[in-house]
C-alpha cells in the first residue's frame, strides 16, 4: 500500500512525499522517503496532520493516510485544484463523519489552530476546523471518481487487508 501511494503521490506532485510515522523502523518502510515524526505526542491523526504541515512549512500539504489503498490521481488532483481558497479542503465521503480528513489539503494556517486544539485536549482530526477556512469537494463530484466507500476504504486489520486484496484491480 505504501509503495502504491508513494508512486501515486510522486507522479502527481512531482516529488517524493513525506512519510509521517512514529515507528522506530519507519525509515526502512520505503527507503528514500523522508520520515517526519509527530511534534504533538499522543494526538493521533491530528498530530500526523500537524507533523506533515510542520515538515513542509510554509506550504500547502496534500495529506493522505497511507492505509487508504484505493485513492486515485484524479481525486487527489481535484483536491489540490480546489484547495487554494481554503486553509483545509476535504472531500465529502458519505461516511459517518461526512468528510475524509485523512485525504485532504491543509495549509500553514492550520498549524497554530491544530496546536491550540491539541493543547486543549481535543485530538479529533477535525478539531481545528472551526478555527480555519474549510472547503469541501462535494460528494457528487467525489462520486465521479468512484464509490466513496471504495475510495476511502481504510485498512486497519488483517481482515481489511484480505478485503483490500480481493477488491484490488490493477489500473489498465
Amino acid at each position: 500500500m505504501l509503495d502504491r501511494l508513494t508512486d501515486l503521490l510522486a507522479d502527481l506532485l512531482g516529488a517524493a512525499p513525506l512519510l509521517v510515522a512514529n515507528a522506530p523502523d519507519a525509515s526502512e518502510w520505503h527507503p528514500g522517503l523522508e520520515v517526519v515524526r509527530d511534534l504533538i505526542p499522543g494526538a493521533g491523526a491530528l498530530g500526523g496532520i500537524h507533523a506533515a504541515l510542520s515538515g513542509a512549512a510554509p506550504a500547502r500539504v496534500l495529506c493522505v493516510a497511507w492505509d487508504l489503498p484505493f485513492l486515485t490521481a484524479p481525486l487527489l488532483s481535484a483536491l489540490v485544484e480546489g484547495s487554494p481558497s481554503f486553509d483545509a479542503f476535504l472531500p465529502e465521503s458519505g461516511g459517518p463523519r461526512g468528510m475524509e480528513p485523512l485525504c485532504a489539503v491543509y495549509g500553514p494556517a492550520c498549524i497554530p489552530a491544530i496546536a491550540r486544539r491539541a493543547a486543549a485536549g481535543d485530538h479529533r482530526a477535525i478539531a481545528f476546523h472551526d478555527d480555519v477556512r474549510v472547503g469541501t469537494l462535494p460528494l457528487a463530484r467525489v462520486r465521479t471518481f468512484g464509490d466513496p466507500a471504495h475510495l476511502f476504504f481504510n485498512v486497519n486489520t488483517p481482515e481489511d487487508v484480505e478485503r483490500a486484496d480481493r477488491a484490488w484491480q490493477p489500473p489498465g
